[in-house]
């Protein structure tokens, strides 16, 4: 790889992608390829922290792999893979794992709310997921991660075990550190603009999925609650109409000011059709590229295969220089 700083990321398979992942964090990754070496992968493994179908899984993790590519992710720019295919993430996190404090993993916010969620599976695995999750970030050493602001704790804890170890077994691990968009990086539900769109919500109103074809995408954006005051512009107070007017402007590259001037003296209902159509011309492109890549199952597999054999040459060097400085024994 060319002399760069290395950027990670990964996404869940846990369906389609919404337009918060998109514009919060997948959006980013395709300008980044030319900056940075760019290392990619779907977190499969961090999937079955929740109860799964494995064949929804199975074929979850296929289609976000296609849109990942359909995204714009080059995999002869970048290297793109399925976690669960890369055995040195599973074998780094035990050793991070041994170096992670209980109490840190017990502040973890996602931990209370997933467990609130899934009350009759609070399984070991959720409680540690944000030790794998440093691992995928440690395996290659990554000088950035891109992350929406809800992750930043995670990114946290992750440079509070890479410092722990470096304080044990000598300087050998980066402290990554967070990339987050200035604009767009937390999208808001249509209907409940204080909480983050999620794919998880229980109203499909509230969340925008950005294989979803164009009159559902007008359709979602009518309905958006806003408030009373008809009046399109950014301040305090107005959540609803702040989440569409950062939504228009990450499809648009429009500012807030040129937004406002735009519909100065119109309503809501055409500030809310204007976004829906924008959105849903932004996404056409990535619908399209998704549906050709889909068909063609044989170049999927060409692709995460190779991803995953790049992944693991990389990682490996790593992880085999972590296994030496803890203290195990070379097996060959």
């Amino acid at each position: 790889m060319e002399d760069k700083k290395l950027i990670f990321s990964g996404i869940q398979p846990t369906g389609t992608f919404t337009l918060g992942n998109y514009i919060g964090a997948v959006r980013n990754w395709k300008p980044l390829q030319d900056e940075y070496n760019c290392i990619y992968c779907v977190v499969d493994m961090h999937a079955i922290t929740v109860r799964q179908d494995p064949i929804k899984l199975r074929q979850n993790t296929l289609n976000s792999y296609a849109l990942l590519m359909a995204c714009g992710i080059d995999v002869e720019k970048s290297i793109l893979f399925i976690q669960s295919h890369v055995k040195t993430h599973a074998e780094l996190s035990w050793i991070l794992g041994c170096n992670t404090q209980f109490g840190e993993l017990s502040r973890m916010t996602q931990f209370k709310d997933k467990s609130q969620r899934h009350a009759d599976d609070v399984n070991s695995g959720l409680f540690t997921y944000p030790v794998l999750m440093a691992a995928d970030i440690l395996a290659y050493n990554a000088d950035l991660v891109p992350v929406g602001v809800d992750q930043k704790q995670h990114l946290e804890l992750a440079r509070n075990i890479a410092q722990r170890f470096n304080q044990r077994y000598g300087d050998f691990f980066t402290l990554p550190e967070p990339y987050i968009a200035e604009i767009g990086a937390k999208v808001m539900s249509l209907q409940d603009p204080t909480k983050k769109m999620s794919k998880s919500d229980d109203n499909p109103n509230a969340v925008i999925l950005i294989l979803d074809d164009k009159d559902t995408i007008i359709r979602k954006f009518k309905r958006a609650v806003t408030d009373s005051e008809a009046e399109v512009c950014y301040r305090d107070g107005k959540d609803g109409i702040n989440n569409l007017m950062t939504i228009y402007s990450s499809v648009t590259g429009k500012n807030f000011a040129e937004i406002e001037s735009e519909f100065s003296g119109k309503g809501y209902g055409d500030f809310k059709l204007a976004v829906g159509e924008a959105v849903a011309d932004h996404l056409e492109p990535i619908r399209t590229e998704f549906a050709r890549l889909s068909a063609d199952k044989a170049y999927l597999k060409k692709c995460y295969t190779e991803g995953a054999e790049k992944a693991i040459r990389y990682s490996q060097r790593i992880v085999s220089k972590v296994y030496r400085k803890v203290g195990f024994v070379d097996k060959t």
